[in-house]
Parts: C-alpha cells; structure tokens; sequence
C-alpha cells in the first residue's frame, strides 16, 4: 500500500510538472512575448545598421596631401570672393575705371613754319590787300598766336599790328584746320611813301609770351610780277574764320 502511494504521489508531480510547462508555453505565446521577441529583433538591426565601414571614418590626423588640399581650396574660395566682392562694389557705387591720361604727346603745341602750310593769295576786295591761310599739317592741335610778322623781301622790321583786330580767344587749330590773316599792302589814296615792288615773302610766327617768333619761318610764295606795299603796311591779327580776316 505504501509503495502504490509513492507511486501515485510521484505521478501526481509528473503531472503536476508538465502541467506548469503547458502553462508556461501558454504564456510564451500572449502579447508579452511577442513584444520580447520583437524587442530583441529591433535592437539587432539596429546594432547591424549602425556599424560605419572602418574606411569611411575620417582619421583625426590628416595626412599633409588632404592639408594642401584643404588650403588650395581655402585660397581659392578666398580669391573668388575678393572678386565678387570688388564686382558688386563696382556696381553699387556705379563707377568705372578712370581713364588713363593722354599721352604727352597729344599736347597742343605751337603753330608754326614746320606744322603748317601757309598760302599768300592777293585780293581784289579789300583792294590793296592779301589773305594769309595757315593750315596745321601736323598730328597735334597747334595754337596760332598773336599775329604773322611778315618780311617782305630785304624788310628790317616787320609792320606794325591792327590793334582793333584782336581776336577774344587764341586761334585753335585741329589738325587740318586753317587760320587767317590779312594784310594792307598800300593806302588805297596813294597817301602812302616809300612805295615798291616786292617778290618774296617770310612769315614768321610768335610764341605764347609774343616775345619772339619760335619755330621755322613759312615763305609762301608771291605772284611772279611781285606785289606793290608802301610804308601804310600792315596786318591783323590771326583769326578763327576768313571772314573775321578780311573785315580788317
């Protein structure tokens, strides 16, 4: 009787045993374990998704090619944007770069015997007189100024100037520009003395202070028969148009 007793109560435990691992795997099966189970999925991906390859770590210590690298690219990046820079200045101030100055040699200079042409041409009306033309031949504005002091032929001096005759501004000519003068040969009355035939003529030129003449004189040449002057001799100032000269 003893041992059926012992027999039962140790099938009693072995059932009772297998019981709570039915209960057990029950349990395994509820919402709790597949939020485990889940759980520890999840964290494995992720620890597999935040493993960085080993080469794509950059070193704390770059190497001196990656250094230049970086400086060239700095410098670069320095000098596009001082130009930019410089650019947008421009542009809100509106300004341009000045222009450079004239060269030295564009510099008007004197007119005289070596840059001009001068014709002597003899006139009917006034009567007793003659038009001096200059023209500039040369690559520079010259400036004519005062008045031509003219020789004719063996003169020892160069007649007097028509003082009313004075131009407001210094006769300017561009090149290719021609100036004006006229001169009263003789008196119209015959009132003049020392009357003669002259056949050559020079003409020279004065500089800015009228002190003087500069330059090479103009010798135009006369009418083969010559002209007639007397001591009422003559000549206005230079002037800017042919109409200006032959008023005087």
């Amino acid at each position: 009787m003893f041992k059926l007793r012992t027999s039962r109560t140790r099938l009693a435990g072995v059932a009772a045993t297998a019981v709570l691992a039915a209960l057990s795997l029950t349990a395994c099966g509820d919402g709790t374990g597949a939020k485990n189970e889940g759980a520890g999925t999840s964290a494995a991906t992720n620890s597999s998704s935040d493993v960085v390859p080993a080469g794509s770590v950059a070193s704390p210590h770059p190497t001196a090619s990656a250094s230049a690298t970086t400086s060239t690219v700095a410098k670069n990046v320095s000098r596009s944007t001082g130009s930019t820079s410089s650019a947008a200045g421009s542009k809100r101030t509106g300004r341009t770069p000045a222009p450079k100055a004239p060269a030295t040699s564009s510099k008007p200079v004197t007119c005289e015997g070596s840059n001009t042409r001068t014709v002597a041409a003899p006139l009917t009306r006034p009567v007793n007189h003659m038009l001096l033309t200059v023209t500039n031949t040369g690559s520079r504005t010259c400036y004519l100024y005062g008045y031509p002091a003219v020789q004719f032929t063996d003169a020892q001096a160069v007649p007097p100037v028509i003082e009313a005759s004075k131009p407001q501004a210094v006769v300017t000519l561009q090149p290719g520009e021609s100036g004006y003068a006229s001169v009263s040969l003789s008196a119209t009355d015959g009132s003049g003395a020392d009357g003669r035939t002259v056949k050559s003529l020079a003409v020279h030129f004065f500089g800015r202070s009228l002190s003087g003449s500069v330059g090479a004189a103009a010798h135009p040449a006369l009418p083969a028969k010559g002209v007639y002057i007397d001591d009422s001799l003559q000549v206005s100032y230079w002037q800017q148009s042919m109409d200006d000269a032959l008023g005087w």
